[in-house]
């Protein structure tokens, strides 16, 4: 009950000593809400990247392994050695039939190839657009809804037929509103019937991982035109693991696999990659971590500051004070009421400043989330973590003027006032 009421005491005599010096509490508060928007944008900015790159890669499957000539990444400790890559075959029709015929620990296989090209419709065109020619079973393992229309069929894909179904923003910019099924558009100098609109699926960090900018034709067709014996058309063999199959087993199967086909002795190395989403997280774990450590040092500079602004401030509230301090200790007054008196003050304030950071985070968040379509989240634990290094550094840079303070003798206090 004492300590409640010394509690209850102490932030009375706070809010009354912020209330009676406004202006020198606003210029307390502004170090500190420098200090804590600095730290706190960092971090936001930092886990909000993170958050918008995992999802553009986690939307390429954790249980599908893509066979290609590069590897994504160099393996851990080691460099990348695109020296000895550019060297390796690509991808090949015979490969993508070996692995569909061969594998048992995958629910399906398709090759793709992909080349950037202008599509146009009318007086309508788009650039920059990708054109992916895909084998069967591309819509089971790169899943994705349809707006409107309907994939092409097995005999279609056979056949060869000259259809398409396209990303949302394909059919956006070339159609302008217009129903786009059953029209023909224009890539590569030929005719394709659109026979299907991909549902939006939202603009990634990594474009390449979203279908909204792309338009998909069937493989027969696509190598009418395109030569997927080249470097250019990036050819790739994806694999999709069975539900009851890690991703590991699978890529032990299909590296055993390729190993046999293209007659590796078991002293040489892979001339092939076996890329997962688990080696680009593997490297995001590395780069933010070390992000997040330069955003900490970037960010405790400004907060120090702030810490030295309040310091000081509580210093010169001290001074002011002495009288009064003077009289609380003749009338019984302890140490540790003096000392709570102006630690509550000073971590008050450096609380305050740091809530106000955070609003200010908050609202330059929702400003970039209307604006544009990266999303900027200010999580739980920067709140938490703000209100932290707010609640510490207030601690800290009162804790001096405090004991200064609380040892002072009532007899010196009382006459230093006059």
């Amino acid at each position: 009950m004492v300590i409640i009421r010394l509690i209850w005491e102490s932030l009375i005599m706070a809010v009354q000593a912020v209330m009676v010096n406004r202006l020198r509490a606003m210029l307390s508060l502004l170090g500190i809400t420098i200090g804590i928007f600095a730290i706190i944008a960092v971090f936001t900015i930092v886990d909000s990247l993170e958050a918008n790159i995992r999802e553009s890669v986690n939307s390429l499957g954790s249980d599908i392994i893509y066979f290609n000539k590069w590897p994504w990444a160099p393996e851990e400790g080691e460099e990348y050695a695109w020296w000895k890559y550019m060297n390796r075959p690509l991808p090949s029709l015979d490969e993508f039939e070996y692995l569909k015929d061969k594998s048992r620990n995958s629910s399906g296989v398709c090759f793709v190839s992909a080349v950037g090209r202008r599509i146009e419709y009318g007086n309508n065109s788009m650039d920059g657009a990708a054109v992916f020619g895909v084998s069967d079973g591309f819509q089971e393992i790169r899943s994705f809804e349809l707006e409107k229309g309907r994939y092409f069929t097995p005999m279609e894909g056979n056949a060869g037929r000259n259809v398409a179904v396209i990303g949302s923003k394909v059919a956006s910019e070339l159609f302008q509103g217009a129903d786009p099924i059953g029209k023909s558009i224009e890539m590569l100098g030929r005719k394709v019937m659109v026979i299907g609109v991909i549902e939006k699926e939202g603009k990634g960090t990594f474009d390449a991982f979203i279908l909204d900018e792309l338009a998909i034709v069937p493989l027969n067709y696509y190598k009418g035109f395109i030569d997927i014996r080249s470097e250019m058309s990036g050819p790739e063999i994806w694999i999709k693991a069975r539900p009851d199959v890690t991703v590991r087993e699978l890529s032990y199967e299909v590296e055993h696999l390729m190993r046999s086909y293209r007659r590796l002795k078991p002293s040489e190395e892979d001339n092939f990659a076996l890329n997962q989403t688990s080696i680009i997280n593997n490297q995001l774990d590395q780069l933010f971590a070390v992000l997040k450590i330069a955003g900490f040092f970037i960010g405790i500079f400004s907060i120090i500051v702030g810490g030295f602004g309040i310091a000081n401030i509580m210093f010169v509230s001290v001074k002011e004070r002495t009288h009064i301090i003077g009289i609380q200790k003749a009338l019984g007054a302890k140490r540790y009421f003096i000392l709570f008196q102006f630690l509550f003050e000073s971590v008050m304030l450096s609380v305050a400043g740091g809530i106000i950071g955070l609003f200010i985070v908050f609202l330059g968040a929702m400003v970039i989330n209307l604006s544009g379509n990266f999303s900027v989240y200010l999580t739980l634990n920067n709140i938490l973590l703000g209100i932290g290094i707010s609640s510490a550094i207030g601690l800290i840079s009162g804790i001096f003027p405090a004991w200064q303070g609380a040892r002072m003798n009532p007899v010196v206090a009382i006459n230093t006032a006059f």
